[in-house]
């Protein structure tokens, strides 16, 4: 338990305001120590390191003392006697030496002063004589009575006056508790023991001796008169026995959190300690106010030690307070003076006394003066290493070291909680050393605040907290120390007399929780409590000790066993080398709470804002005006009659009305209902504790959003947009991070809104979710309502039933987050933010512009007695349009080329649904393509290109490049299709007809993707097929009906002919297109017929007709595509009976397969008894045996067809299976013909 032996003097001893963290302190703080540097010393053979360094002095610089002449008369007091005097310190008057009486808290005002030292590389800090009574206890029989605090892994020793103590509870009856105790267990007679007058002589002489050598700088002043001196002398002794010395149990006077006019003798003010603004994120020095003024001061809490010094000692590091007067001068850079009766001979006591002493401020010489019945003899000059082996004084300062690491050992092993006051205590004459937990004690009366050390202790757990959240470089492994600190500060003080240090220490709490790291961060680092076996947590017990402790206890005195944490059986352990080094073993309960998730974490901050807004509500004069609410019963809200308002225009005017407010807020006029005083600290940090907890649902919100529970993400947002109501009503200075918060919750909310529109079909486990509601969030929000109604947000928060108003509400949270970015430059300063909201903003359009285009679609589908479009279509399209093209804007504003292209897509697709609704405009039987249908889809081609040229390339996002392709082909293609289906004959000609199909099928090629491997490439080959089909047939029909113009004919027939055989090889790439395939095919066996019929010459017709027949043979693969689905049809059944033979093939139209058939059987008839007729006309004179094989084999067939085609009783199969047999026997016939082959 020892502290490490580690340089603790290696930094430069500050002096002045420096060392004290901005104290004001006198002028004369140059250094007059010795500087700061250790010295090993080698005293009676045994090595004993030890280290001073000042860390702050108050002492002028050194002088050299006056040498007394001999014979000199102490008993006369010299002129400057009593006389402030700064070379004996600043109040000579009372600093007479050592013989200044130790202050109760005088640790207290050293822990405070360097707040860094404590808890953390310093074992003890005390003042010295408390030190040098520890190390004495072996030595001497006199009484022991001391008050031990632990903080960390310090220990703080202050001097228990048992006496003063009970006087005062004579007195007050505060302390009688304790002197039962004390009377019970220790001294049944106890009774005021009264100084001597040798004590006072002693006193007085040592005080003239040092008044005379301080070289007489006061010898011109008058003696005092001997009033002043009974006076002085009186004071001498009132400082022994004054009550005000001992603080009454702290209450917090209205002095010490509010008042500081009320603080006491002009006291410098310690530093600022109170931490109301961002402590961990932003330790600024101006988010930082004094929270206890001078109260503390007022209760003697302050540092009024001459010099503070840090001395190690061995492996020891200790904060020690000195008073004694240090002298220099000549070849003496520094000597301590003692006075000593040459008649006493210095014992072991006195000398360890003045080594010690020495060591403590790196003194190297001691000077004494011996005197004679007060009349000056001689003087003695003995370095301070020769001290322990002086004549008569004989120690070992290697004892001196084992019972210095004994006593801290005993402590450290038993002073196990934080926040408690234990007194070591040993009796006058007694070799026992006992050690009590007074807080346990005092727990067990009936007022458990009465022990006068609760409230430093508190202040300084709070202070070292406070400290150590301040460093900037602080990382989180001291988190589960802080914690430790402030949960022991909470727990010691009583809620209703220290408000404002509980609602403190409960927001510093919240704030060791980052709400928005990243969740790896949390488990990484698990080994938090480095410290963890020097502090401990406020759930620490009492623990039954293992054998270690045993050696502290005996069973001589059973009832001291039951109240005694520990006792050393007998002084002379101490001196026995590492008797109680301990190696108890402490739980580390001092690490930092791991959360596993994001709620947990939340739910614990929560925890602690909701304690401290109890203490600062508790604190407010006007809470019992107000009507008290019931935690268990829901708070009614006004606004949930306006949610049934519903309707965009509510909506609009409570808008209206929250721009208002954020334009109010710039004003700073707004004050609670509680009546808080704006920039009192209940104001200040309920500011601080709202926003804490706004912070926490809206991080709460997030996680829920993230598990897809909707409900229960708007519940949270609800409750952090109503605390950033509150605290905007409480604010009288919005700052723009308050405001960039509230643009976060206002999208996050825009978010929640629409993924509740988009999950309509679970909306009653929403409902439930939304509705439900923690006593801690109920009492957070009757908290909130002291201050504000929260209404400022309701229309955000609803949970609507319409789809339509979800949508506009989430759109109008977007909207308000944007507007808050436009105050202050935010958007600038948070550019990601802003994106993202636009991001949103552009998307939500982009759902109410979709929302209202679909209605538009559904209302155009149910018309059927109005032909012309209604008025509401009309109004759904502009609501649509508008919301497309303020989508587009957003998008475009912040560069977003793929999803302006999208919405540029969509608008698009609002004018096709526009072009469709005036479709059915005229009667069917005399439907044209209209004038409006041409408009509204040369409008959707438009926006299309815009869409094509805002992504540039397709390498920028071939998805969206390839969805906005494919819609501007399907525009065209039906632009042509119904141009081509219902020509408007009436306004246009037919060849400008024509033309138009033409140009519009073209383009429409141009935008089918046929070759990319893509999800949607059968699609595209489909399309260009069906293209290449439909304008095959538009110039075959041309050719049928045009007369002249032989040139345009040839052309019409090229054309014809080029678009049939595409057709036919894109259709045969398809396997679910047979239909088409075999109808291509048969309009071109059409084609080879009329061809056929305008020729004249036998051997021409003969090559028509081979061409013919070699297309029909080509008709094969469809055939074999539809054999194959019938076969799967038929056998379906079979191998799943429960599967109904309507599902086994969707895809074959068997009324279409059935008509198609009929027709190609015919044609095939025809063509076969046409080429018969040919070949065997008698006409033909030449002939070869190949032609004559061609001929048998056509005859062949066209029996075999003909005997089929008579057969009624054929299934669709067979008449299939019979065409694919008859079609290979003919390929096999025909592959010596001579006959061109047809692509």
């Amino acid at each position: 338990m020892m502290g490490d032996p580690k340089e603790a003097g290696a930094e430069a001893s500050p002096s002045g305001a420096a060392a004290r963290g901005g104290l004001s302190l006198q002028s004369q703080t140059d250094s007059e120590e010795p500087p700061a540097q250790g010295s090993a010393l080698l005293l009676g053979g045994n090595e004993v390191k030890s280290r001073a360094v000042v860390k702050y002095s108050s002492a002028p610089p050194r002088t050299a003392f006056a040498r007394l002449e001999e014979k000199t008369d102490l008993k006369l007091p010299p002129a400057n006697w009593l006389r402030e005097s700064a070379k004996l310190g600043p109040a000579g008057t009372t600093i007479l030496g050592n013989s200044k009486k130790s202050k109760p808290f005088s640790s207290f005002g050293m822990a405070y002063d360097f707040i860094d030292s404590v808890g953390n590389d310093v074992d003890v800090v005390s003042d010295s004589e408390n030190i040098k009574k520890l190390l004495k206890i072996p030595y001497s029989k006199s009484h022991v009575s001391m008050a031990v605090h632990r903080i960390g892994r310090t220990l703080l020793l202050d001097e228990l006056d048992i006496q003063e103590l009970f006087m005062r509870s004579s007195q007050t009856g505060d302390w009688t508790w304790l002197k039962e105790f004390y009377q019970r267990l220790i001294d049944q007679k106890w009774q005021r023991k009264k100084k001597s007058k040798e004590h006072w002589y002693q006193k007085a002489i040592l005080s003239k001796f040092l008044y005379y050598s301080i070289n007489g700088d006061g010898a011109a002043q008058p003696v005092p008169s001997p009033a002043e001196q009974q006076e002085s002398s009186s004071s001498d002794q009132a400082h022994e026995s004054e009550g005000a010395s001992w603080p009454a149990p702290f209450e917090m006077p209205s002095s010490v959190s509010e008042d500081p006019s009320a603080s006491s003798q002009g006291r410098e003010p310690l530093e600022p300690s109170c931490i109301v603004g961002h402590v961990a994120s932003a330790p600024k020095e101006q988010n930082l106010t004094t929270l206890f003024n001078d109260g503390e001061n007022s209760q003697g809490l302050k540092n009024d030690f001459v010099r503070n010094i840090l001395w190690t000692f061995e492996d020891i590091h200790m904060l020690v307070g000195s008073n004694m007067p240090i002298f220099g001068g000549g070849r003496y850079p520094a000597v301590s003076l003692r006075l000593r009766d040459n008649n006493k001979p210095i014992n072991v006591l006195t000398g360890i006394d003045y080594w010690l002493d020495n060591l403590i401020c790196n003194v190297p010489e001691l000077v004494m003066c011996f005197h004679v019945n007060g009349i000056v003899q001689k003087y003695e000059m003995i370095k301070t290493e020769e001290i322990p082996n002086l004549e008569n004084s004989n120690f070992s300062t290697k004892v001196i070291k084992d019972i210095a690491q004994n006593i801290l050992s005993f402590l450290k092993s038993n002073c196990t909680k934080e926040g408690h006051t234990y007194w070591l205590f040993k009796a006058s004459g007694s070799d026992i050393v006992k050690l009590y937990d007074l807080t346990t004690l005092c727990e067990e009366t009936e007022d458990k605040y009465q022990n006068p050390f609760t409230m430093p202790v508190a202040i300084l757990l709070y202070k070292v907290a406070c400290n150590m959240m301040m460093k900037k470089n602080q990382n989180k492994k001291h988190y589960g120390t802080i914690r430790t600190l402030l949960l022991n500060c909470v727990k010691l003080l009583d809620k209703s007399r220290h408000p404002q240090i509980i609602a403190s220490a409960n927001y510093m709490l919240s704030e060791l929780f980052q709400l928005d790291e990243p969740k790896k961060e949390e488990s990484s680092d698990s080994p938090l409590n480095e410290n963890s076996d020097e502090s401990y947590s406020e759930e620490e017990e009492e623990m039954a000790d293992s054998d270690e402790n045993g050696s502290y206890s005996t069973s001589s005195d059973p009832a001291d066993d039951n109240k005694a944490v520990a006792i050393i059986k007998s002084v002379g352990e101490l001196s026995v080398p590492e008797k109680y080094k301990s190696i108890h073993q402490i739980r580390p309960s001092c690490a930092f709470p791991v959360c596993h998730d994001t709620e947990e974490r939340c739910r614990l901050v929560l925890s602690y804002v909701l304690e401290g807004l109890k203490s600062v509500d508790s604190s407010i004069k006007k809470e019992s005006d107000l009507p008290a609410a019931d935690p268990s019963t829901p708070i009614p809200l006004k606004y949930e009659d306006e949610s049934t308002r519903g309707g965009p225009e509510g909506l609009e005017k409570q808008m209206a009305l929250f721009l208002d407010k954020m334009g109010s807020l710039q004003k700073g006029n707004c004050s609670g209902h509680s009546g808080m005083t704006p920039g009192s600290w209940q104001h200040k940090m309920k500011l601080q504790l709202i926003l804490k907890s706004s912070k926490a649902y809206y991080i709460l919100s997030d996680a829920a959003m993230s598990l897809q529970k909707y409900g229960r993400a708007l519940r949270y947002i609800k409750l952090a947009l109503q605390s950033h109501d509150t605290y905007c009503c409480l604010c009288t200075n919005m700052l723009s991070e308050v405001l960039l918060f509230l643009s976060q919750y206002l999208t996050l909310c825009g978010d929640i809104q629409l993924m509740l529109a988009q999950n309509a079909n679970n909306r009653a486990a929403h409902l439930e979710e939304f509705n439900y509601q923690t006593k801690e969030d109920q009492e957070i929000l009757h908290s909130l309502h002291r201050e504000s109604s929260c209404q400022g947000f309701a229309w955000a928060t609803d949970l609507s039933t319409d789809l339509e108003s979800q949508l506009s509400v989430s759109c109008k949270c977007y909207e308000a987050a944007n507007e808050i970015l436009q105050f202050s430059d935010l958007k600038n300063q948070n550019p990601e933010h802003y994106v993202q909201v636009l991001k949103r903003m552009g998307n939500i359009r982009n759902e109410i512009g979709v929302f209202y285009m679909n209605q538009a679609a559904a209302l155009q589908g149910e018309r059927v007695v109005s032909k012309s479009v209604s008025a509401a279509e009309q109004q759904l399209w502009k609501k649509s349009f508008s919301c497309f093209e303020k989508g587009i804007h957003n998008f475009e504003s912040i560069d977003d080329a793929t999803n302006a292209a999208l919405l540029l897509c969509n608008t698009g697709r609002l004018m096709r649904v526009c072009a469709q609704a005036h479709c059915g405009a005229e009667d069917e039987f005399k439907r044209e393509f209209s004038p409006e249908e041409g408009l509204y889809y040369s409008k959707a081609v438009d926006y299309y290109l815009k869409a094509l040229r805002s992504l540039g390339t397709r390498d920028m996002h071939p998805v969206v490049w390839d969805s906005v392709n494919w819609e501007l082909s399907t525009t065209y293609f039906t632009m042509a299709t119904l141009q081509q289906d219902y020509a408007p004959l009436s306004r246009k000609a037919q060849e400008q007809i024509e033309k138009e199909v033409s140009e519009a099928m073209m383009k429409s090629l141009k935008h089918c993707d046929v070759d990319s491997a893509t999800a949607r490439q059968p699609l595209c080959q489909y399309r260009a097929a069906t293209i290449h089909h439909r304008l095959a047939s538009m110039y075959h029909s041309c050719l049928r009906n045009q007369v002249g113009d032989e040139h345009l004919r040839k052309q019409h027939r090229v054309l014809a002919d080029l678009h049939y055989s595409k057709a036919a090889k894109l259709f045969q790439l398809l396997k679910d297109a047979p239909c088409e395939l075999l109808r291509v095919q048969l309009e071109r066996v059409a084609f080879a017929e009329f061809q056929m019929s305008s020729q004249n010459s036998n051997v021409g017709k003969l090559k028509t007709l081979s061409g013919a027949l070699d297309i029909m043979v080509r008709t094969e693969h469809a055939f074999q595509l539809i054999r194959k689905e019938l076969v799967e049809e038929r056998d379906q059944p079979k191998n799943d009976e429960a599967t109904p033979a309507t599902d086994s093939s969707p895809n074959l139209n068997r009324e279409e397969v059935i008509k198609l058939l009929s027709i190609f059987e015919s044609r095939l008839s025809f063509l076969l008894l046409q080429s018969i007729k040919l070949m065997s006309s008698s006409k033909r004179k030449m002939s070869n045996a190949e032609e004559d094989v061609v001929l048998q084999t056509n005859k062949q067939i066209y029996s075999q067809l003909l005997r089929a085609t008579a057969n009624r009783n054929s299934t669709l199969l067979e008449r299939v299976e019979v065409i694919i047999c008859l079609l290979e026997q003919l390929a096999s016939g025909s592959s010596g013909s001579s006959g061109s082959a047809v692509p």
